[in-house]
């Protein structure tokens, strides 16, 4: 069987360890490879060579650094003890968000999972969750959740979309917890008030992406609601869905609201976001 590689980024906080729990759960399913990186947050002219030696120009107190390096290194190796030896750790220097995608895109994973504490009101108009970030820009999907889902069993898997032109997504990892979990995929489209003919006309493109992105066990679901954040709340309130499957076209910011992203920082769910192609 493939072996799905998976990235954990980790502030050693509560959040990284529910990243964790559940990369757990999809390993009783399927092999996993599992990564851990954490970065250490600091501007470009800090840097580390092959043997871990790090060099600044001076704006930065070298000793710092080195007591931080020393400080993270300590913190990955308590985790190998914790979750064991089979588990990859990584210390890399830089800019955390820009860090991890660097990294992921590098070294091809296959997928990111990362526990967040969510954003609202102003912090999310002004920086958003990490995760947020990593949505946006990744283009290695990204798993995110912000609670302990180690109980979970993955039976219906809620696939958000606009289906009104059926394309082949990259849908791969989807497809391989479909196969892992033997999931039923539940299609849902937000919709405004529409016509009896409307309606069997989306019901129509939601089965012809069904077929173009192989997708065999599912249901379709229109709902009518006043956009998506709130369509994707009030359906899993009606029918409770275990991993919430959306895509984004990575245009989230302060100018852009993006739903997916909205999702991410609100939604109580472990939610798979991916780039749908433009």
């Amino acid at each position: 069987m493939e072996i799905l590689k998976i990235l954990i980024p980790t502030d050693f906080s509560v959040q990284a360890e529910y990243a964790y729990l559940m990369v757990k759960k999809l390993e009783e399913k399927t092999p996993i490879e599992i990564h851990f990186i954490h970065v250490l947050d600091v501007p470009d002219t800090v840097t580390i060579d092959k043997t871990g030696k790090i060099q600044t120009c001076g704006e930065i107190d070298i000793n710092y650094v080195i007591s931080q390096k020393e400080i993270a290194d300590r913190k990955l190796k308590n985790l190998k003890n914790i979750y064991g030896q089979h588990i990859q750790t990584h210390l890399v220097l830089g800019k955390i968000t820009d860090s991890i995608l660097k990294y992921s895109e590098a070294n091809k994973f296959d997928l990111i999972v990362m526990g967040t504490k969510g954003a609202w009101g102003l912090k999310e108009k002004l920086s958003g969750s990490e995760a947020q970030i990593i949505a946006r820009k990744s283009e290695t999907p990204l798993l995110s959740l912000m609670c302990d889902r180690s109980d979970m069993t993955i039976k219906n898997i809620l696939l958000v979309h606009d289906f009104k032109n059926p394309s082949n997504d990259n849908l791969i990892l989807l497809r391989k917890l479909i196969k892992a979990f033997g999931a039923k995929v539940h299609q849902l489209q937000i919709v405004s008030k529409q016509t009896d003919l409307e309606k069997e006309n989306a019901l129509q493109l939601m089965d012809k992406y069904a077929a173009k992105n192989n997708i065999t066990d599912y249901e379709n679901h229109l709902l009518n609601d006043m956009d998506v954040e709130n369509g994707v709340i009030h359906f899993n309130q009606m029918q409770d869905m275990d991993i919430v499957c959306i895509g984004t076209h990575g245009k989230g910011g302060l100018f852009h609201t993006s739903a997916t992203e909205k999702l991410i920082n609100h939604l109580f769910k472990p939610i798979i976001s991916f780039h749908l192609k433009n």
